[in-house]
C-alpha cells in the first residue's frame, strides 16, 4: 500500500490511499474515529455557580472542549500505576474562577501547566451577569471515542474511490456541455482538446457523462486507490492521528495473527 498527503495541514488532511482495498480503508476510518486516545475533562467540581445554567451543562460543555493530547506523556488512568487515583502521569488538573459581567470561555480554564493550555481558547462556556460567579476545579483524562464523543479526534471523515474520466477524442465534438454540467469544474476546453485539471476534486456525479449527447466520456471509481478527508479538533494533528491509528490498528491485527 502506498500513501501520498493530497493536502495536509495541522486540522486537515486529504489523502490518496493505492494498491489498497475498501475494507482496509473503512478499518482506518473506524480506528481514527472511536480508537484514537484523547485528553478530556471527566470530573468537574463547582464550587460556586450562580449562572443560569445548571452545573451538569456546564460540566457537559467543558468535556467538550478540545484539549492538547501528549501520548507520550500521559497513560490511561485504569491503566495507570498510581491505580486510578490521579497522578499527573494520568490526570490533568485545571481551575476556573470568573465573576460577571463577562462571557466565560475555554481560555479561561486554567491548567497547572501551559503546555496543557486549551486548544482553542474562544470557545463561549456562560454568560455571567453582574455579581454571578462560576468557580470549579477539573480534571482531565485519556478515553476513546468509543466511550464518549468527547474523546473523538477526528470528525467529518469520510472517503471515496479515485475518480477515472476517459474521453473519446474520435466521438467529442467539443460542444462544451460536459464543461458546463461539471459541479465541480474538473473539465475544460483547451487547445481545442477537452483536457481534465485536478481529477480528484471529482466526485463521481457523472454530470458530464449524461450532458454528453456524443456517448464521448465514461466516469468511473477506482476501487484500488481511494481519497480519504477528515479534520481533527485540534487534540491531535491530523498527521499525528493517521501514525495513531495506524499504529492501533496493527497492534490489533498482530493479536488476531496470535489467536489463529
Amino acid at each position: 500500500m502506498k500513501i501520498k498527503f493530497l493536502e495536509l495541514k495541522d486540522d486537515y488532511a486529504r489523502i490518496l490511499f493505492e494498491d489498497t482495498k475498501p475494507y482496509f480503508v473503512n478499518a482506518i476510518r473506524r480506528t481514527l474515529i472511536a480508537d484514537i486516545p484523547k485528553l478530556a475533562i471527566e470530573t468537574v467540581t463547582i464550587y460556586d455557580n450562580t449562572s443560569a445554567l445548571f452545573d451538569e451543562i456546564i460540566a457537559h460543555r467543558l468535556g467538550l472542549i478540545p484539549l492538547p493530547t501528549h501520548l507520550d506523556l500521559l497513560n490511561f488512568r485504569k491503566e495507570c500505576s498510581c491505580g486510578g487515583k490521579g497522578c499527573p502521569s494520568c490526570t490533568v488538573h485545571y481551575t476556573l474562577s470568573k465573576e460577571g459581567e463577562c462571557i466565560v470561555y475555554s481560555g479561561d480554564l486554567r491548567p497547572e501547566d501551559p503546555m496543557w493550555a486549551v486548544v482553542d481558547k474562544n470557545i463561549p462556556i456562560v454568560k455571567l451577569l453582574k455579581n454571578q460567579r462560576l468557580i470549579l476545579e477539573a480534571e482531565a483524562e485519556l478515553g476513546i471515542g468509543k466511550e464518549h464523543a468527547k474523546w473523538q479526534v477526528v470528525c467529518g471523515i469520510g472517503y471515496k474511490y479515485h475518480p477515472v474520466i476517459e474521453i473519446d477524442a474520435e466521438k467529442c465534438n467539443l460542444c462544451g456541455a460536459c464543461v458546463e454540467a461539471c459541479p465541480r469544474g474538473i473539465l475544460e476546453i483547451k487547445r481545442k482538446k477537452l483536457s481534465i485539471k485536478k481529477i480528484e476534486n471529482c466526485i463521481l456525479c457523472k454530470s458530464c457523462m449524461e450532458a454528453c449527447k456524443k456517448n464521448a466520456i465514461e466516469v468511473w471509481g477506482d476501487e484500488n486507490r481511494i481519497i480519504m478527508q477528515y479534520e481533527t479538533d485540534g487534540s491531535l494533528t491530523a498527521k499525528d492521528a493517521l501514525k495513531e491509528a495506524l499504529k492501533i490498528l496493527h497492534k490489533k491485527y498482530e493479536e488476531l495473527e496470535k489467536m489463529l
